[in-house]
């Protein structure tokens, strides 16, 4: 089965996105072709939306899904004279919220992703360069990180890192455990002082050579058995040291970023 389905906002669709995604993905079945439209902020940009969305119903000769967050009343109402399903996200929330609160809401377009504290928005840029500046073991310096990722090389650390720099403004840093920290079973100095910020994140040898054979192809680094050998080593050696490990291979990067905050107890606001 095949439907297109629109995620359609006067900002910058990324709630929409966000929380269509995740509902779609609950119907496997179903092959969807998703189209993102943000910036429908006037009526002829709302008509050309329609326009899109009934070529989409005549094309798949079933009604599209449109998840819309569009806050203007009268611009909905236009994307409802469309053929397709109308998800109105944000209607389907406010009136409760607004009996629950007992205050009406003012409508605002962008207001979730604007940036309207600017000390909050700038907490976030610093840490993500702090997150650049600390990668790879650039810089073993970790008195001011909130948190160490460590594994062997291409496990996933980077943009784990980036990620919760960037979502909640979490100063991460990550290190690379190399053959001669494996070789000795044993964490170096600069990190067993922070043993209480570090987390171990770990991935498959078979999946991990596909990685590394991308970054190196016919390399030995990037061989089964040296993906083997470096895992297993790793394993043992953050077990061992009482460094909480997480098993990455089958999981998002936004998956491995909540299970880390959760285990080291960091309490961040998503921005």
């Amino acid at each position: 089965m095949k439907r297109t389905v629109f995620f359609i906002s006067d900002g910058t669709a990324i709630t929409a996105e966000t929380l269509g995604h995740s509902l779609i993905t609950q119907f496997p079945d179903v092959e969807f072709q998703q189209v993102r439209l943000p910036f429908v902020d006037t009526e002829m940009a709302c008509l050309e939306a329609v326009h899109a969305i009934d070529e989409a119903c005549e094309r798949d000769e079933a009604p599209a899904v449109v998840f819309n967050t569009i806050v203007n009343a009268q611009l909905c109402e236009i994307i409802g004279t469309s053929k397709g399903v109308i998800l109105d996200l944000f209607g389907a929330f406010l009136t409760p919220l607004e009996q629950a609160l007992g205050v009406e809401h003012q409508p605002t377009v962008g207001q979730a992703h604007a940036v309207d504290n600017f000390d909050r928005y700038e907490d976030r840029m610093d840490a993500t360069n702090y997150a650049m500046k600390h990668d790879d073991g650039i810089s073993v310096d970790f008195k001011d990180a909130d948190l160490i990722l460590v594994g062997v090389s291409r496990c996933g650390k980077t943009p784990t890192c980036l990620y919760m720099a960037l979502h909640y403004g979490v100063k991460a840093a990550n290190y690379p455990l190399t053959p001669e920290d494996l070789d000795e079973m044993r964490l170096p100095g600069f990190l067993r002082r922070y043993k209480y910020k570090l987390v171990g994140l770990n991935l498959e040898p078979e999946r991990l050579a596909q990685i590394r054979e991308t970054r190196k192809p016919g390399s030995r680094y990037a061989t089964l058995r040296q993906c083997r050998q470096e895992v297993d080593a790793a394993e043992s050696l953050l077990r061992m040291e009482g460094v909480p490990l997480f098993e990455t291979t089958h999981s998002s990067i936004e998956e491995i970023s909540s299970r880390v905050l959760l285990q080291l107890g960091l309490q961040r606001e998503m921005f």
